[in-house]
């Protein structure tokens, strides 16, 4: 099986899977960082005592939650520039999928981790003459971050992994430049083979180093 093996192919591929590797970057870390500033505004809204943001937040968790992430993608894709009138492009468009995609997760797991946070330490606050913005945005917020930073990373590398997704749309991430090029040089073994070894590794270390976090959170 691996006696027609040729690293040359996987040399002279590896510029089209780094520029493929920067988009699958690119993409996690922007829905990492929306998904948990959008995702944190959906939390507190969950938790708000406003009936109508409360019901909205939930609503809008479990509608996300409840869909399958390819068929996100493809909704964005396609109802985003008929919305604004011109088209986005694929990366923005998928971009926005993910950002607002992650966000009911993050939103689960921030408003686990707010709720985390004992009583007294929000009722010490608003003795201190804080108001309840102030506790959560002083007191409450920091601790639930720090308690949820395992979780957190956790979803992103699941994230990660789901960004193999965008084949659909013909955006060029990491597997697909490697698909291509597996499809254009017949070289199927070699490139799958790197894409697969690839994700294991950084997924593999980013489990350990979550892993550990855990149990430096445990003591």
């Amino acid at each position: 099986m691996f006696a027609d093996f040729d690293f040359q192919v996987i040399v002279e591929a590896a510029p089209i899977l780094w520029r493929g590797m920067l988009i699958t970057l690119l993409l996690t870390a922007v829905a990492i960082v929306g998904g948990i500033l959008f995702g944190t505004v959906l939390a507190l809204m969950r938790l708000s005592r406003f009936m109508v943001l409360s019901v909205f937040s939930g609503r809008y968790v479990d509608a996300f939650r409840s869909t399958p992430l390819i068929l996100v993608i493809f909704w964005f894709y396609f109802a985003v520039p008929y919305v604004v009138g011109r088209p986005i492009g694929d990366l923005y468009s998928v971009l926005i999928a993910f950002t607002l995609f992650e966000a009911a997760y993050y939103c689960e797991i921030i408003r686990a981790g707010i709720q985390s946070i004992r009583q007294p330490q929000v009722h010490a606050g608003l003795a201190l003459g804080l108001s309840q913005w102030q506790t959560t945005r002083s007191i409450v917020l920091p601790q639930a971050f720090r308690n949820m930073v395992p979780v957190i990373l956790t979803q992103a590398i699941v994230l990660f992994q789901d960004t193999s997704l965008v084949y659909v749309v013909g955006l060029k991430d990491f597997l697909t430049a490697a698909d291509l090029v597996a499809t254009r040089d017949n070289r199927v073994l070699e490139l799958y083979l790197t894409a697969a070894v690839v994700y294991f590794v950084l997924c593999f270390i980013s489990s350990m180093w979550v892993k550990r976090l855990r149990r430096q959170y445990a003591l």
